[in-house]
């Protein structure tokens, strides 16, 4: 798992997410073995990352996507985006019934990602309302509406 670490940590401006994907896979009640997927470049290396783990909103569980990196050379290529699309359909395949996302408003509504507020969801700290999205898997599962609870590893 050096070469995720190593993909965060290039990815953003510092090492907090790569440690961040560390504490979840310790943390037993978040981590959710089959949902953390990559991207390979064309000679090996790890293009893209990203993982899917359990958070709870008002107690019902749904999964948290945090962190997507891509490495800076395959960034704008597709990378991320193509391991977005298989973990959100791994999800789906799961029966996962919904995603949540703390992103770029500009990035993740081409998933089909959209404000949480509109389900009645909010994180428990302040950030732009246009910023914190919910994916609804399964429009036939009713969707919790309140508070989202994150595991710890994210420190809110």
């Amino acid at each position: 798992m050096a070469a995720v670490h190593a993909v965060n940590a290039a990815a953003f401006p510092t090492e907090a997410e790569a440690d961040l994907v560390d504490a979840l896979r310790e943390d037993p009640s978040a981590w959710l073995p089959g949902l953390a997927y990559v991207a390979e470049a064309p000679d090996g290396s790890l293009a893209a990352c990203a993982l899917l783990t359990r958070c709870l909103v008002a107690g019902e569980p749904a999964l948290a996507l945090a962190p997507v990196a891509t490495a800076p050379a395959y960034q704008r290529r597709g990378a991320g985006q193509a391991v977005v699309r298989a973990l959100l359909d791994a999800a789906r395949l799961r029966g996962e019934s919904l995603v949540l996302v703390l992103g770029h408003p500009e990035y993740y509504p081409k998933f089909g990602f959209v404000p949480a507020s509109r389900y009645g969801i909010r994180p428990g700290f302040e950030v732009p309302d246009e910023a914190m999205m919910a994916l609804v898997l399964d429009g036939s599962a009713a969707v919790a509406r309140g508070t989202i609870e994150y595991p710890a590893a994210f420190g809110v």
